[in-house]
């Protein structure tokens, strides 16, 4: 199904749709195993942990509970469904959800199975990666009405390894349009524009930090991203260096992706980086 056309384009653009990635009928088993999940969070028994979209430069997301989710189910809401004043819900609590992650491809059978299917081995094969590693694998349910902008950003700033090596799958599980928040990305910013920042950890384990690794330079301008409004089923493959981004879902129309990365495995992927197997484990490889 990744065809030389679609590797072509993806070396050149630094993103690349492949339509009909999985059927219908996969689809639908997926989304109704997501509705499952959004009705089991009890926001009684889980921390009431926000995403935070890297609006605020000075407001990171980092509790143990982020920092223990790279093996696990674990639930993470929404800014817009907190009410600021009380610290509790403001909606239903399956519509206060804006991701389920970290660790799908161990934790949940369907989405195993997709991540190491034939279709995504070939793909990574076909980028020629020597030792691709699974990591942050994810639901992304960008909730009607409240479903938070996300600013343009590098994966790579986030997936750190030396060299840089991350790829973003993201799978569409509903028609993903303008109006409900798609994504969009600048074309060929993955050869013109250096990953200047990384996201880490601080050196306590009290929070995340952003660090610069490179000097600044003059910004980019980033009012033409191009949209990708693609139909459920449709394979978004991101280059971990691309800029990208997508807008507030003001609509009443969710937009339920999956999505999750891989890097190189040959390449060094350091203890600074905020998602960490636990000691016992290392990153799941994808071969």
């Amino acid at each position: 199904m990744f065809t030389d056309t679609h590797l072509e384009g993806f070396r050149r653009d630094g993103c690349a749709v492949v339509a009909d990635f999985i059927s219908p009928e996969q689809v639908s088993v997926l989304r109704q195993r997501i509705k499952e999940l959004l009705s089991s969070f009890d926001p009684s028994n889980h921390p009431l942990t926000t995403f935070e979209t890297g609006q605020s430069q000075d407001s990171h997301i980092g509790d143990q509970y982020f920092f223990d989710s790279a093996d696990k189910t674990s639930f993470f809401l929404e800014e817009g469904a907190i009410d600021s004043s009380n610290g509790q819900l403001t909606v239903d609590s399956h519509r206060a959800i804006n991701k389920i992650g970290h660790g799908l491809h161990l934790t949940e059978p369907l989405f195993a199975e997709l991540t190491h299917s034939d279709k995504v081995k070939d793909i990574a094969n076909r980028l020629e990666y020597q030792d691709p590693r699974v990591l942050q694998s994810m639901i992304i349910c960008k909730q009607p009405g409240i479903g938070g902008a996300v600013p343009w950003h590098q994966d790579s700033t986030f997936l750190f390894t030396q060299p840089f090596s991350a790829c973003g799958f993201w799978l569409a599980l509903e028609d993903c349009t303008l109006e409900n928040g798609c994504l969009e990305y600048i074309p060929g910013s993955h050869l013109t524009t250096p990953v200047t920042r990384r996201f880490v950890r601080k050196a306590d384990n009290s929070g995340t930090e952003m660090v610069d690794i490179a000097p600044t330079t003059e910004p980019l301008s980033r009012e033409a991203g191009i949209p990708l409004q693609v139909k459920a089923g449709s394979l978004v493959l991101i280059n971990g260096q691309v800029l990208h981004r997508s807008s507030h879902n003001y609509s009443s129309k969710s937009r339920w992706i999956y999505t999750f990365h891989i890097v190189e495995g040959t390449a060094e992927y350091d203890k600074r980086n905020w998602l960490q197997m636990p000691a016992s484990a290392e990153l799941t490889k994808l071969l």
